[in-house]
This record gives structure tokens, sequence and C-alpha cells, in this order.
């Protein structure tokens, strides 16, 4: 076995059968660490790269975050191969973030291309270019947030501005084969307006070969683990987008030459 396959990397869950991170019945791996400090964030655990202990209400308390070499990865996720094979389905990596590991994560998705599973990532693409091309060669799909197109909004809510992000998706789309989709969560003090969708996708229909962009309505279902970290959560007094309103938003994005959908 090639030396790649001991690589090691830190992760905080595994998790299978999903159907809404790529194409078909998918195995995600769970990446620790994240550059961004999103406010509405359902995965706070993931944020910090190092172990913690996180209690939830009525649970006992819980290591988040363990070392693993490729191997041990790639043989949970080799169990459930006849899945990907019906379903056109494969890996995802997520997180977290998977460019703040980014040798781990190309040697992951290589040997999933090595064993011919479909591979993909979920990713704020907040990185400089040259980390994403170690990730490039073995990767098949990429759903990468457009969070919002004002730079000045986008760090008072994530934390990091978003001049790279921009550059690393176009970049992505102009030169690599591998399928680019958008994805924007949308969260209604920070971009849940007709006028910041439409200029998002503006921008995901000027990237060539992307045709499609997923309007991810916020949802509270990561708000204990804030408390189970010793956290405040940010964002307690909001409530989710209405369907109506998504509705009003998917039509503003289908004004453009794009597949738009809510969730996905």
């Amino acid at each position: 076995m090639e030396t790649y396959w001991q690589e090691q990397g830190r992760i905080f869950d595994i998790q299978k059968y999903s159907i809404h991170d790529g194409l078909g019945i998918r195995t995600i791996v769970f990446l620790k660490g994240c550059p961004l400090r999103c406010r509405w964030c359902c995965n706070p655990e993931s944020q910090d790269y190092a172990v913690q202990t996180m209690r939830l209400p009525g649970q006992a308390a819980k290591s988040v975050g363990r070392d693993v070499t490729v191997q041990e990865v790639m043989e949970e996720v080799m169990k459930d191969r006849p899945y990907y094979t019906r379903s056109n389905g494969g890996l995802t990596l997520s997180g977290g973030e998977c460019l703040m590991q980014p040798d781990f994560s190309a040697a992951l998705l290589r040997a999933a291309h090595a064993q011919g599973i479909n591979t993909a990532i979920e990713t704020t693409a907040f990185a400089p270019y040259e980390t994403m091309e170690k990730l490039l060669p073995y990767l098949d799909y990429c759903l990468m947030d457009i969070k919002h197109m004002d730079s000045g909004k986008h760090r008072e809510f994530t934390g990091q501005p978003n001049e790279r992000i921009l550059e690393n998706a176009f970049r992505v789309a102009s030169s690599t084969n591998v399928k680019l989709s958008i994805r924007v969560p949308v969260v209604p003090p920070f971009n849940g307006t007709v006028e910041e969708i439409t200029e998002i996708a503006r921008f995901a229909e000027r990237l060539p070969g992307v045709r499609e962009l997923h309007l991810l309505p916020y949802h509270r279902l990561g708000q204990d683990k804030y408390a189970g970290l010793g956290r405040t959560y940010a964002l307690e007094q909001l409530e989710p987008p209405t369907q109506g309103m998504m509705q009003k938003l998917l039509e503003a994005a289908q004004q453009f030459n794009l597949e738009c959908q809510i969730g996905g």
C-alpha cells in the first residue's frame, strides 16, 4: 500500500447514507478546523482544530475530534461501496474546512479515486489557490459556498473577507474539469434579500461551466452545540426564512442561466 494511505488528519465525524452533499448516496467525512466563524454555523465543534469536550443537554460529555489515517477512514468508506455504485455516489469531505488539512484531504481523495470512488468537497474556498490545487487532481465535484458579494458584510458575519473566495471560484471554474456548484446559505439578516441573492446568482452565471445554484435556508439545528461547548449562540432570536421568502429568492436566482433549487 502506498505511503499516502498513512497520512494523518483530524476528523470529528463520519456520516453515512447522505443524499444532500453531492450526487447519489455518499459518506461524509467531517474534518476539524475552519478559518471562518460564520454566526449561523451548525457545526461549531468543527471550527477549532483542537480536540474539544462537548456536553449536550441530557447527554454525557463527549470528546469531539480524533486523529485518524487515510487507511482508517477508507476502511469505513469502502463498507458502502455497493451503494455508491448503484447511486453514482461516493465520498464527500466536509467540516469545518477540508482546505485547512490539505495534505490529509488530498490523500483521502486520492485513495478514493484509486478505488474508483467518486469524490466531492464542501468548501468555503478560503485558502490560497495553491492549497486548493493539491486536491484538484483527485476531485470530481466541488460544492462551494458563495455567501455574499459585499466583502465588508461578509467579514462582519463570517470573520473573513470574500475576495479570495471569489477569485478561487473563477479559477476552479476556468481552469479545471471539476464540476462546480454554488451553494448559498440563506440567513435573513445577512443575505436574505432579493437584491443580495440576485448579485450572487449573477456572479455564479459568469463562472464558466457552472449551471447549479443551491439556496440553503438557515436552520437552528446546531444551536445546542454552542451551549455544549460553553459558547453563546449569536443568532438565538433569529427565525428561519419562511417558505414564501425562499420562493421569492429562488425566483430571483432563476432569472439567470442557472439550475436553481432550494436545499441540496
